[in-house]
């Protein structure tokens, strides 16, 4: 015979999607929270001001999470992750997410003193080795057009500033 706490166990077991719906919750109730005590000078109100973006996402965050929690608490479930071409039986590689993890945090470091072409360039660059690939060629080159091309886009023509570092006078 199961005791009350194996029963407790197991019915959390069975609605663990209860806790996705307990933090949709409070990410709604955070976003909604922020959006409301946010200072509005006068002069940026109108129909649509900066508040309405994060009420529409947190109203919507709370309704999910309110349809998910009354849905799993009916005998909802969602289908177990099969994946296309994933063997799950497989154990996790954690040298690839180790990798990954050092790349973007050398990308943080890196980002102020080198600027964001060289340190965008080390992050793609990076990232594809981690991922596995292994053209010592071409892919420092891809890396580096691509990091470029992002600090030209997001720089010149949406005028998002970034850090240039060194290359500041020359880009």
């Amino acid at each position: 015979m199961s005791t009350p706490t194996e029963k407790r166990s197991g019915w959390l077991r069975e609605h663990s999607e209860l806790g996705v719906s307990l933090l949709l919750f409070v990410i709604g109730v955070l976003v909604l929270t922020d959006a409301l005590t946010m200072s509005v000078d006068l002069t940026q109100r109108g129909p649509v001001g900066p508040r309405t973006v994060p009420v529409v996402v947190g109203a919507g965050l709370l309704l999910v999470a309110v349809l998910l929690a009354a849905d799993v608490l009916r005998g909802g479930r969602g289908e177990a992750e099969g994946g296309e071409d994933v063997d799950l039986s497989e154990p996790s590689d954690w040298r690839t997410v180790l990798l990954l993890a050092g790349v973007f945090l050398a990308f943080a470091v890196l980002i102020d003193p080198v600027g964001f072409p060289v340190a965008g360039a080390l992050l793609f660059w990076g990232a594809a080795y981690a991922l596995g690939s292994r053209h010592i060629h071409r892919d420092p080159l891809i890396a580096a057009g691509l990091s470029l091309l992002t600090y030209i886009v997001f720089n010149n023509l949406l005028g998002v500033p970034l850090p240039g570092g060194p290359l500041m006078g020359v880009l």
